[in-house]
Parts: C-alpha cells; structure tokens; sequence
C-alpha cells in the first residue's frame, strides 16, 4: 500500500492507475479504524480494481464543545490495518492542505432540508463540515464510487443528495451496519465507553428492535416512540431523539408504509451513540 501525504503525489498514483484502465474506489475516513472500516474497504475492492482509503480528522464537521481535540488518532494501527485489508492507496492530508485559505475562509456547503433534523438539529453546522470535506475530498481522489456505512444513515442521505445535485460522478455504495456479537454498532467513539456503560449501550440496538417488531405489530408510531425513548432513558441514557422516518428522512404516518427506517441518538455519560434500523431488511 503507497501513503501519500501530498496531493500531487496522490494525484500522479491516481493518473498512472488510470493510464492502466483501473477504475478507482473511494473509502473516506477519520481514522481510529475498527473492522467496520475494514469491511468499507473490502465493499470497495469487490466494485473497483482500485481502492484509496484517506485519513482526515475534519475540524469543521465538530462544534465548538464536541471532541475534535480528544478525537482518537491511531496513524500507526490505521495504516496497518488498512494493508492488511487489501487497501491500495492511502491519503494522509493535512487540515492545511484540505483548506488552504483555513476553516473560516473555506467555501460554505449547506445541503438544505436534511441537514437540520434528526442529528443537524442537535449538532448545527455538522452536515455542512460533512458536507464540505466530502465534496473536497471526492474533488482530490475522483473517484468512480465510493463506499459509506449504513451506521451513519443521515450522513449517507446527505451525502447522496450533495452527489446527486452537484452532478459528481461518483456512485455511492452504501455498507451494512458491522455489529458487535451482542449487536452494538461498532463506532470509533465505544472506546470511549467504561465497563458499565458498554454493557448498558447495547440497549439502543435492543431498543430499535422492539420499535421494528412495534411497527409490525400496527402499533401507533408516536406510541412506541415515546416507549423506546422512556425505555433509554430508564436505562441511564440521554436521549436527544428517537425516531420512525421514510428512508429518505421524511416523518412516516403509518406503521404499515414500507420503508420505514427508526433512528436514534443517546448519550451515556459524555459519550454520543447513534443507530438504526431498516424495517425491510432481512
């Protein structure tokens, strides 16, 4: 696997991958990586001849009281990991190079609609810091497709709709959930959690599996919302929202309308967890 910390040296690996007729495949990162992001990079082996992985801690998707400063950095395993997944390419920018006129002098994004619900509206500013380093980024690499978690089911929709309406040529390849055996979504922020709060984080995934099992059953949807969110909270969670929504993030009415996603976010203690559920999937 080449490390590339320039883009002119990316770009020239890039160019001669091209020459060769490669088709490119794209896994971005904010590093600490855990064998969900091993998985990301093996989706986009089976789609692409070539696979670039980069590596960037972006300071303009974080608020001013969020983790930025504490958020894990783990180069060395990173990298490891990454050659031992079968990635081909990485890119290791710097905040530097990613906004050269700096964070306050960069190019705004704002994708409308979608951005200020659910985790917009408890984290504002993040989908637009989401949404700004995504299209750099897919600017830099140009790639054919690209791969993002399912874990992240908002940031997938913004994603695609920045894609969509800015024309990129880049299709989007969504990648299941990766579960721990007890069914917690793995997450570069569980390392934050202590012994007794990993035992308690579980319950999300629990908690999204009687609202799937409520919505088969007929039962109300603001019902057995506001059950899962007393549940959580009983458990020692934070709740900032729980939620039934169509796949495109639209509220869903009824119980019985195909689609249906449920979404929730929940602090244990100063740690943000979020997840989901298709209602179809298998």
């Amino acid at each position: 696997m080449q490390t590339h910390t320039t883009l002119a040296a990316l770009r020239a690996q890039l160019r001669q991958w091209r020459r060769d007729g490669s088709s490119v495949g794209f896994v971005p990162t904010m590093g600490n990586l855990h064998a969900g992001h091993h998985e990301l990079v093996k989706l986009a082996r089976r789609h692409a001849d070539r696979v670039v992985a980069s590596i960037f801690v972006n300071p303009t998707q974080f608020g001013p009281n969020e983790d930025y400063a504490r958020y894990p950095r783990t180069p060395d395993s990173d990298i490891h990991g990454l050659a031992e997944t079968g990635c081909d390419a990485l890119f290791l920018p710097t905040v530097e190079q990613m906004y050269p006129f700096g964070t306050m002098g960069c190019v705004q994004m704002h994708v409308p609609g979608i951005t200020d619900i659910l985790c917009g509206a408890h984290r504002p500013g993040h989908f637009n810091g989401v949404a700004q380093v995504v299209a750099r980024l897919f600017n830099m690499v140009q790639p054919d497709l690209a791969v993002f978690g399912r874990k992240d089911y908002q940031q997938l929709q913004v994603i695609r709709y920045m894609t969509r309406e800015m024309s990129f040529p880049v299709e989007i390849i969504p990648a299941p959930t990766l579960r721990e055996a007890d069914g917690l979504a793995m997450s570069s922020r569980n390392q934050y959690l202590d012994a007794d709060q990993r035992q308690t984080a579980v319950r999300i995934h629990q908690t999204l599996q009687f609202m799937r099992d409520a919505a088969r059953q007929g039962l109300p949807i603001t019902g057995f919302e506001d059950e899962a969110s007393s549940r959580l909270e009983a458990a020692g969670f934070t709740v900032d929202y729980v939620q039934v929504r169509h796949g495109d993030l639209t509220r869903a009415k009824s119980p019985n309308e195909p689609g249906l996603v449920a979404l929730i976010a929940a602090r244990l203690g100063k740690t943000r967890l979020i997840d989901n559920l298709e209602f179809d999937a298998a």
